[in-house]
């Protein structure tokens, strides 16, 4: 499994996350910041010149500047919304990871997942049982690929339950896709 992360903990608390964090806040700033320069410079000429053009670069200038203002607010906040779930998910996901000295609560979460996938494999023996039912009599190759699925699902579900001798399951790959 490929780390999302950094690789190294210590860079993601120091000086080099803030400069990160922070590359994309300056951009945005320095975008606003030209848009604010043009409308001035357009406010400018516009008064000096008392045309009607100067007036309309004026409406149009501070348009953009609303318009740049607003996208770049929605775009920090959404950013700032998305890292907190990202952070909230990953620590959830570590206060889940087993560890190797264990708790009972911790193995107690294990004991829950492995149920919840041998339920799994229980619910994909009944709908290829009931496939079976269905094409008893006249698809045998349909038939005969349920008894299949059913048969590998039966050998995972064993070997979460107690793992065999590493050998793995024999079978034939169906893409109906």
């Amino acid at each position: 499994m490929q780390s999302l992360g950094p690789q190294n903990p210590s860079i993601q608390s120091g000086a080099g996350a803030q400069a990160r964090r922070g590359g994309g806040f300056r951009i945005g700033a320095l975008g606003l910041s030209v848009l604010v320069l043009a409308f001035l410079v357009a406010v400018i000429f516009a008064a000096n010149q008392n045309d009607v053009i100067g007036w309309i670069v004026v409406i149009v200038s501070f348009g953009w500047l609303a318009f740049a203002t607003f996208v770049f607010l929605t775009v920090r906040s959404a950013g700032r919304r998305a890292q907190e779930r990202f952070e909230r998910a990953a620590e959830k996901l570590t206060g889940r990871a087993p560890s190797l000295a264990g708790t009972a609560g911790e193995a107690r979460s294990v004991d829950d997942v492995r149920d919840l996938k041998l339920d799994h494999s229980f619910k994909i023996i009944q709908v290829q049982e009931r496939v079976i039912r269905e094409n008893l009599g006249g698809d045998p190759e349909m038939v005969a690929r349920a008894l299949e699925t059913i048969q590998i699902t039966a050998s995972n579900a064993r070997d979460m339950l107690r793992p065999d001798d590493d050998t793995p399951v024999s079978g034939t790959v169906v893409d109906e896709g």
